[in-house]
């Protein structure tokens, strides 16, 4: 039920000094773990609903807190933390050689301006999506859950209960790798084998991170993803090793390389297709919901905003639409400075004049699809990279229309960086349209007033943004990124940055096999036909896009994934048994989420450690041995069920 305020009824504390303070706060902490964790394994986390955890118990403390200023808390905090997915493109920069690190100003305006023109273009889809659509949103309503809970008569105990499951998921989730890095059990359980004629890998990194985040998306894109596990690494990559491996060349080497040079496309043409048919299904309702911003300013300009009650109150589409297209200008300062000593150079007005329009509509039908993906999947689940891939391929292919393939090396990279400075700029619209609408949602569930909590969102931007680059280049100079010039033996996968990197490299030099991109279009096509078979049946439901992520991501990343969202299936089964079935639920997604920040704080903090020692193996006192692995898998099982064994018991 949405909580109403009438016109004229006293607004409650909402958006204040000290909530602001509280949500920069957390901003860092959230922002840190999922930095770490996208450019890992290449997935982050929703934050909303820890961050309305823990903003509940601190500012309980003080004098006359409110659900509205707690929802202002939170809406901060996951602004800025599904912010960090930037990661995703920014570090291809540094991949293709164009950067060995990254600038801080000029990382910080690319962020700052893309995640603002977010927040701008959601305005309008709130009411397309959100107020007058049927999209779950289940981020936005368990975060609303948890708010109303901790705002009632028991919200004491739900909140010690709650705080308690966060930590425990953390403790567990940051221990495991601290033996990791001490050598005493192994991070991996994987290998290399034959299968038919050719070959595949198999098995799954033990991170309790990967089992919290499968936790959290559900059965259904576990079960997608599994999908496209099997067709990716069952069928396909079986297929393309079968003429084995040359000589001289390693198996899991040979295996490694044909993953990533036709498996990860594939599956890029199969997110693409499913980006596409989102994108159909939500043209109408942002037509109907735009036509209500318009009707609602023409409402305002005839009564003012007592007029209208406060969970109505959006900022002035009038101000909204001026912000968006005085953005323009600082983009194209800002692109111009970084075309410099590149082919755009010289053609600077054209190429400024195709890149600016191209930012300007790209963004509304990025905001869009995302929108609708998160509303839909929540904003953990919505692999929001499959849309920056579509973003990557269109302003590639707008320069090679403008420029044609260069023969010059050094002119095609800087053509190359260009396009995904391009793409980073609408990436960070991306980022923000897929998290703001979970937080409206959240808004009009306890009663906010979404001009205010659409100011929040901005200044989760600006504190994103402050705090990324800082985190990017310390990881970057600890670690480096796969592929990366100087890259050491750690060095963090970064993978969606890897294959937006590839993809414009690939369609600038000629180098993209499209054969691959048109397979991958083909099962994309098959998946959503299933799933709107398995929809209409009311059979459950198979999202394409998840099935394009478990073909392009490794399976050690993609498989405990699965395993977590079976695990979470089992447990929300039992929780719709006991006495109070919403406690049983939250209980589990808190420990999950702990369970996600744990292992990202604990890597970003080793990470300042090797950064200071400039020692890879600091923490290493014992030498990996055989036995390692079947230790890891067996302390690796006993904590998984020891962090379900203590939701249970938080429950009883």
């Amino acid at each position: 039920m949405t909580a109403k305020t009438h016109p004229h009824e006293p607004t409650p504390k909402e958006l204040t000094w000290r909530g602001v303070a509280l949500g920069a706060l957390l901003t860092v902490i959230f922002t840190a773990a999922n930095v770490y964790l996208g450019l890992r394994i290449g997935l982050t986390f929703a934050t909303s609903i820890p961050a309305a955890v823990i903003s509940m118990a601190i500012l309980r403390l003080l004098p006359g807190s409110t659900i509205q200023e707690n929802n202002i808390v939170q809406t901060i905090a996951s602004s800025a933390g599904t912010l960090s997915a930037i990661v995703f493109v920014l570090p291809g920069l540094v991949m293709v050689g164009w950067w060995s690190g990254f600038p801080y100003w000029q990382s910080m305006a690319v962020i700052a301006i893309g995640g603002i023109l977010g927040v701008m273009y959601s305005v309008p889809l709130r009411r397309a999506l959100v107020t007058g659509s049927d999209l779950p949103y289940p981020e936005g309503v368990a975060a609303a859950e948890v708010l109303k809970v901790g705002a009632g008569e028991a919200g004491s105990e739900e909140n010690r209960k709650g705080l308690a499951a966060v930590a425990t998921g953390t403790a567990l989730s940051a221990g495991y790798p601290l033996l990791a890095k001490l050598g005493v059990v192994a991070e991996e359980a994987s290998g290399v084998f034959r299968l038919g004629g050719g070959a595949t890998t198999a098995g799954g990194g033990l991170s309790l991170a990967l089992i919290g985040v499968g936790h959290l998306v559900g059965l259904a894109v576990g079960l997608a993803i599994l999908s496209g596990i099997v067709i990716g690494f069952g069928v396909l990559l079986p297929i393309y090793t079968a003429g084995g491996a040359p000589a001289g060349t390693d198996l899991a080497d040979f295996v490694s390389g044909v993953f990533r040079a036709k498996i990860r496309f594939i599956g890029a043409g199969t997110i693409g297709v499913a980006a596409i048919w989102t994108l159909l299904r939500v043209i109408g309702p942002i037509v109907r919901g735009i036509a209500g911003a318009l009707a609602a300013s023409r409402a305002r300009a005839a009564q003012g905003y007592a007029g209208l009650d406060l969970t109505e109150r959006d900022l002035p589409i009038g101000l909204v639409g001026g912000t968006i297209l005085a953005l323009m200008l600082p983009i194209a300062g800002l692109l111009a400075s970084f075309a410099s000593g590149g082919p755009a150079a010289d053609h600077l007005v054209a190429t400024l004049v195709a890149t600016v329009l191209y930012v300007l509509v790209a963004g509304v039908i990025i905001a869009s699809v995302c929108g609708y993906m998160a509303g839909l999947i929540g904003a953990s689940n919505s692999p929001i990279s499959g849309v920056g891939i579509l973003a990557a391929l269109g302003i590639a292919l707008v320069l090679l229309a403008l420029f044609g393939h260069l023969a010059d090396p050094a002119s095609g990279k800087a053509l190359v960086a260009f396009a995904l400075f391009v793409t980073a700029l609408v990436f960070g619209v991306a980022t923000i349209s897929n998290d703001n609408l979970q937080d409206l949602k959240t808004g009009e569930l306890v009663g906010a007033t979404p001009w205010r909590q659409q100011v929040a969102l901005a200044l989760g931007v600006v504190f994103g943004s402050l705090v990324i680059p800082p985190i990017l280049s310390l990881l970057n100079s600890t670690f480096g990124f796969v592929g990366a010039p100087g890259a050491g033996p750690d060095a963090l996968a970064a993978p969606q940055a890897a294959l937006i990197s590839a993809i414009i490299q690939g369609v600038l030099g000629q180098g993209l096999d499209w054969s691959l991109v048109g397979l991958g279009a083909l099962i994309g096509a098959g998946a959503i036909a299933v799933d709107e078979i398995l929809r209409a049946r009311g059979k459950g439901a198979l999202p394409a896009l998840a099935v394009g992520m478990g073909m392009y991501l490794p399976m050690p990343t993609t498989l405990p994934v699965v395993v977590g969202a079976v695990l979470g299936h089992v447990y929300n089964r039992w929780a719709e048994r006991q006495r109070d079935p919403a406690l049983a639920e939250r209980m589990g997604v808190l420990t999950a989420t702990g369970l996600i920040v744990g292992d990202g704080l604990f890597n970003i903090a080793f990470a300042a450690l090797v950064a200071g020692s400039g020692k890879a193996d600091i923490l290493a006192v014992a030498g990996t041995g055989a036995w390692a692995m079947p230790l890891g898998l067996a302390l690796f099982a006993a904590l998984v069920a020891y962090a379900y064994a203590r939701m249970v018991r938080a429950v009883r």
